[in-house]
């Protein structure tokens, strides 16, 4: 369930990713009401609001981001978005996550608004959840989706 109000004409990207609450979670997927990880929603809410992805993503094991020191979803990320600080960062904002201190960002969401954000959570699926304490620690990295 949702927790956006109803209003009328929500930002593209919003409006995109509720469109995928409820899909199930499936590692290295991409498919609106079929299966996507975290990286999976945000790729497909790309292709959705800004177009055809721009480069492919190579297969990744579920630890991808336990190992190496390289920040590997930010690196991609400042390919095709522009950065911003996570402090300026609003409703439709991409938000990359630390899961553990010192480790690199490995998860990924979308701001729905100044409080709240979707994501995919194994066990989960989609989901939109309250931007808690906890998980506002974790924003590593913010960016913006690039207008069509």
């Amino acid at each position: 369930m949702s927790l956006l109000p109803h209003i009328e004409g929500p930002d593209p990207v919003i409006a995109t990713a509720c469109g995928w609450l409820g899909t199930p979670y499936h590692n290295q997927a991409s498919l609106r009401g079929v299966g996507c990880d975290c990286l999976g929603l945000a790729r497909g809410v790309w292709r959705e609001v800004v177009g055809d992805e721009p480069f492919p993503i190579p297969p990744y094991s579920r630890d991808w981001g336990e190992t190496g020191p390289c920040e590997v979803l930010a690196e991609g990320a400042r390919r095709m978005m522009p950065e911003i600080a996570p402090d300026e960062a609003g409703p439709g904002a991409l938000l990359l996550f630390r899961m553990a201190p010192r480790a690199i960002a490995k998860h990924v969401g979308i701001l729905t608004a100044p409080d709240r954000f979707v994501h995919s959570y194994e066990r989960l699926g989609v989901v939109e959840e309250i931007l808690t304490p906890i998980w506002r620690r974790r924003i590593a990295f913010a960016f913006l989706f690039p207008k069509r």
